[in-house]
């Protein structure tokens, strides 16, 4: 063996690449890049020669038919948007239908000879279009050569010649760009790109080859076309009211919604399936995932760098501002969220609506429970209690055929854009079918299994002892999912709609629906602990923000012996969510309870002990649990108590007439002795006044201030001029007026 050093030498390392790193194409993998922008546009050449150029270049076009003018007949009288539903957009361009003829005049240099002239429209979206993928779509004129969309020759009438062209009923959804192009001899001579030939084309919910098509006629008027809508909150027994201007038609809010997609880089391939816009919507609509979503959510309470949710009276402004910053807006919460997907929905034609569950359950593990935690005596263990039943919570519904389910599961599909839970790696939620959940077909796509949750879960009451071993001692099956709204299509009054997600309680079918539930991993509390034999009620109050009010608790003894109760009654601010913020009432009450008999405990409740407390929307919590003594039995009570707060008066001027200017004021009083700081105070109305705002530093108590605005009506009809007012003291005050504009 040498004695020579064999330990081998280390490699140099390798050089620290410099200067600018290579730009990330599609090269190689594609021929093109994606086409994810409507945005974006590819211009056609205005000559398409057949032929190569002679000695003296290319031969005159002159003596053949050349194109003069297009008119995309595009006024709001004109018959394309009156009877394409499209007359109420404000919009410069042509807004129709897919699946229904639209005209467009042609006025060419000459009449135009059928025998001997040859002429195209061509339709182009996106910025690589192409004919396989349906973003290149020629139609022409004759029965004998006829593409994806019909076309056909209406009229002619001079050199002008009306071309009918019907889109076809499945078609990509966005803006398009019309050529006109005409076949000579030596090539094709086309219109140049002017954005005057613009068009947008939209769902058809009145086509019944659409897959969002929509019989009932009273449901089209109020879930496309009603820009005004009314979502539910406050509480089970206590429900309140709030006006939104959707605004789908208002000028700019078109482009805005494409402009989601386009933000998503949804391929254009993609936009002619409502399954799969809705479900990109549904992610794009909250910034939950990336900066790139329209609403950030906010539940803190504190709004300084934005505007607090309660504040908005409808989607334009949000929308406007996000397609124009580019950035996501500040603040939403679940109505927030439901209303600028309504009006996404129904600006692209999706009939749409928003849907209010009152006691709905947050389930992140997917159990079908919601535990609450009590110690040994039957105090509640807030510490151990992480589940939280919101007071209410909005979603939306969309109807639309659902191809990739089993026949019967079309219709009403939920879809939900507050970021709850993730799907598919993303916060978003649906569409899921109404009827699979109401069926306990929760295994269809998307997301049916959260949804069950949210309105059948069972509240269930643990007693833990102290060496950590939990048992159920009441089961409540009733309280989630106890009431399910949405507006009436046509009036202004509630409906009731809990029977289409779920049978009766107790009933044969409801057992059948559990069943079939858990067989696709949905797991149920199955104990049935004895029913204590004394009740405990709270009463339903209506109670002002900054009063002082009496509470009394009623015991029922239902057996025939004397039972001892040591009661806990628990007050706590709480957030809509369900979510404790303080405790502002603590009573360790004993009652005692002759046989068959009852007994009241009167609570106090004075308004400096909640109000330094209070957080948005102004919930108080009341929760009674206890012990009977000779039992062992645990009893419990809930309630919520939604103070209500005081309203603002919304007048505006009489004998409204179109383009006549009109005068709206809105008058509050601050009616607590304290001031009001950092006030803003919003109004708008869907057809009449644009949104405004205006700001107040500071209401002293007991004052009043009244704001004067003039707006000039658009539109002639019935309409409503809402208000809100906001503060860091105060949030959810409104007011409304209606208006009745004649022509």
């Amino acid at each position: 063996m040498s004695d020579q050093d064999t330990t081998p030498t280390p490699s140099p390392a390798p050089p620290i690449p410099t200067g600018t790193p290579p730009k990330v194409t599609n090269r190689g993998r594609a021929a093109g890049p994606a086409d994810s922008a409507n945005s974006e546009t590819s211009d056609f050449p205005e000559y398409e020669y057949f032929v190569q150029p002679g000695p003296r270049g290319f031969p005159p076009l002159t003596e053949y038919l050349d194109i003069l003018d297009v008119d995309m007949m595009k006024r709001r009288d004109e018959s394309n948007k009156m009877d394409h539903h499209t007359m109420l957009y404000n919009s410069d361009y042509l807004i129709v239908r897919r699946g229904q003829e639209f005209q467009v005049n042609i006025n060419f240099n000459r009449p135009y000879k059928p025998a001997e002239d040859k002429f195209a429209l061509e339709f182009v979206i996106g910025s690589s279009p192409h004919f396989s993928k349906g973003t290149y779509i020629p139609v022409f004129p004759t029965k004998e050569r006829q593409s994806s969309w019909e076309g056909r020759i209406i009229n002619t009438f001079g050199n002008v010649v009306t071309m009918g062209i019907t889109p076809a009923a499945n078609c990509i959804v966005g803006k398009y760009h019309m050529y006109v192009g005409v076949v000579t001899p030596y090539g094709i001579r086309r219109t140049r790109r002017e954005s005057s030939r613009d068009l947008y084309i939209l769902f058809n919910p009145w086509v019944a080859e659409d897959a969002v098509f929509l019989g009932d006629e009273s449901e089209r008027e109020e879930c496309v076309m009603t820009e005004m809508g009314i979502i539910y909150h406050g509480s089970y027994d206590d429900i309140a009211e709030r006006d939104w201007n959707y605004g789908q038609f208002n000028f700019g809010i078109l482009d805005a919604c494409l402009y989601i997609m386009d933000r998503a880089e949804m391929p254009i391939t993609n936009r002619g399936d409502p399954i799969k816009i809705v479900r990109v919507a549904s992610a794009m609509l909250n910034s939950r995932d990336d900066d790139g979503g329209v609403l950030v959510g906010n539940w803190s309470g504190d709004y300084t760098y934005g505007v607090a949710p309660t504040s908005w009276t409808g989607s334009t402004d949000i929308l406007l501002t996000y397609s124009s910053s580019k950035m996501p807006v500040c603040y939403a919460q679940c109505w927030v969220y439901a209303a600028v997907f309504n009006t996404f929905l129904r600006c692209l034609g999706i009939p749409s609506r928003v849907v209010t569950n009152y006691f709905s359950a947050h389930d992140n593990d997917g159990n079908l429970k919601t535990d609450i935690i009590l110690d040994e005596n039957g105090r509640i263990d807030r510490n151990r209690t992480r589940d939280s039943i919101w007071n209410y919570h909005c979603w939306n519904e969309c109807y639309m055929s659902r191809p990739d389910l089993p026949a019967g599961f079309g219709g009403w599909q939920v879809v939900d854009a507050t970021p709850q839970e993730t799907s598919d790696g993303m916060y978003r939620c649906g569409p899921a079918s109404v009827q699979a959940i109401k069926h306990g077909q929760i295994c269809f796509p998307f997301d049916a299994a959260f949804v069950f949750a949210e309105i059948n879960s069972d509240v269930v009451f643990y007693s833990r002892s102290k060496d950590g071993t939990m048992a159920p001692v009441k089961v409540n099956r009733t309280h989630v999912g106890r009431l399910i709204l949405t507006k009436s299509p046509g009036n202004v009054t509630r409906r009731d709609i809990t029977d289409q997600y779920k049978f009766s309680e107790g009933t044969t079918e409801e057992r059948t629906v559990l069943e079939k539930a858990e067989e696709y991993g949905c797991k149920r509390e199955k104990s049935s602990p004895p029913v204590a034999d004394v009740d405990v009620v709270l009463p339903n109050l209506e109670i002002g923000v900054g009063t002082n009010f009496e509470m009394n608790i009623e015991f029922i003894n239902n057996s025939d012996q004397q039972r001892t109760v040591d009661a806990y009654i628990s007050g706590s601010v709480v957030y809509y969510t369900g979510v404790t913020g303080t405790e502002f009432l603590f009573l360790t009450p004993r009652v005692t309870i002759d046989p068959k008999a009852n007994v009241r405990e009167l609570v106090v409740v004075e308004s400096k002990s909640y109000m330094k407390r209070l957080v948005e929307q102004a919930n108080l919590h009341f929760i009674v649990t206890g012990k009977i003594r000779e039992t062992g039995q645990i009893i419990t009570a809930m309630k919520v108590v939604t103070l209500q707060n005081p309203k603002l008066i919304v007048r505006v001027s009489s004998g409204g007439k179109v383009n006549e200017e009109m005068i709206v004021s809105v008058e509050f009083t601050n009616p607590f002795s304290f001031s009001l700081e950092g006030v803003y105070i919003r109004m708008e109305g869907p057809g009449m006044m644009a949104p405004k705002s205006r700001y107040y530093s500071l209401i002293t108590g007991g004052s009043s201030l009244t704001w004067t605005e003039y707006f000039t009506p658009e539109r002639a009809g019935t309409s409503r001029v809402i208000a809100t007012l906001d503060c860091p003291a105060l949030r959810q005050v409104y007011g409304q007026a209606s208006v009745t504009i004649k022509p």
